[in-house]
């Protein structure tokens, strides 16, 4: 208790209040471990880049907690969102006082002298519309697929049905399933060699729905047919590209060079995601491949072999 005022406050609330509950004061609260599926903090130097990744992008304009669901997300569910949340900013604001070496304020006093902190937004990704999560916050559309709840919560809502099928909603309807994800799947394989899409969700695409033996539910089952389904017909778009590069003349060595460099990265992020160490010189090994199959043959075993040695032809 921190003064005689605030003990006063508390002890006329609770006596009050035991007339008709179990009232109780300075009842502590323990914060059960928590982990926030992705933080991000924009980078004011890579502003262009981001304006340029769509509707991820607008959502990662400002300090955000990101937490998709694997269907629609219940009351229930967000309300475990927004807890981490509360607590995320309470634990930024204390990380910033120690840093600047200012002492805990009172707190039920406004401090301006404290550390400012932005409050991070909450970003809830569902699939379906959670009709009841709407409602209870009052989430009113912005945009199609996208609601904002009132003010002071910083909460958007994505539905990934509703977003419209565009370019810049192509990463976040990859979290989809059924129509959205076979719609999202031949949107990311029509995109050029170069794009930046490819890059990223190809190998994490193959990684984590086809280099698995853990057991899945009906659902997840489907959702792994139809990424090894995109998988095939995109190593054999692949194949087919290189047989008719390979018999045409005057060929352009700068797009072939970047189509090797790209199956390249792929290959490095596969055994990135999956924890496996890349020394140099087998990177520099990686990224000087430039036969098509032999980066493709890397690709497929980078996903579910268990060492380096195992991936690179005749490496000891």
């Amino acid at each position: 208790m921190h003064n005689r005022s605030d003990q006063f406050a508390k002890s006329l609330l609770r006596d009050g209040l035991s007339l008709v509950t179990a009232a109780q004061t300075e009842v502590e609260v323990l914060a059960a471990t928590q982990k926030i599926d992705v933080f991000s903090v924009p980078d004011p130097a890579r502003e262009a880049e981001r304006a340029r990744m769509g509707l991820l992008g607008e959502l990662a304009a400002e300090p955000s907690l990101f937490e998709p669901f694997h269907g629609t997300p219940s009351l229930r569910q967000v309300r475990r969102c927004l807890r981490k949340q509360l607590t995320w900013h309470h634990e930024l604001e204390r990380r910033a006082r120690a840093a600047a070496g200012a002492v805990a304020p009172d707190e039920d006093a406004d401090a301006p002298t404290q550390p400012a902190v932005d409050f991070p937004a909450l970003v809830v990704i569902g699939r379906g519309r959670p009709e009841t999560v709407l409602d209870a916050y009052r989430c009113e559309p912005v945009q199609p697929g996208v609601y904002h709840a009132v003010p002071g919560l910083v909460m958007r809502v994505i539905v990934l049905a509703e977003l419209p099928r565009t370019r810049g909603t192509l990463l976040l309807r990859l979290l989809g399933s059924g129509r959205v994800l076979r719609e999202a799947l031949a949107d990311l394989a029509a995109l050029p060699d170069d794009a930046w899409e490819k890059g990223i969700a190809a190998p994490l695409l193959v990684h984590f729905r086809l280099g698995t033996d853990e057991p899945t539910t009906d659902k997840e089952d489907d959702v792994s047919a139809e990424i090894r389904a995109w998988f095939e017909e995109y190593k054999k778009n692949l194949r087919a590209e290189a047989r008719t590069e390979g018999r045409r003349e005057g060929l352009n060595d700068g797009r072939r060079e970047g189509r090797a460099e790209e199956a390249a990265r792929a290959v490095l992020t596969a055994l990135r995601v999956r924890g496996i160490a890349v020394p140099d010189a087998a990177r520099e090994r990686i990224l000087a491949e430039k036969d098509p199959e032999t980066l493709e043959r890397w690709l497929e075993r980078a996903v579910v072999a268990p060492s380096l040695a195992e991936v690179l032809d005749g490496l000891s």
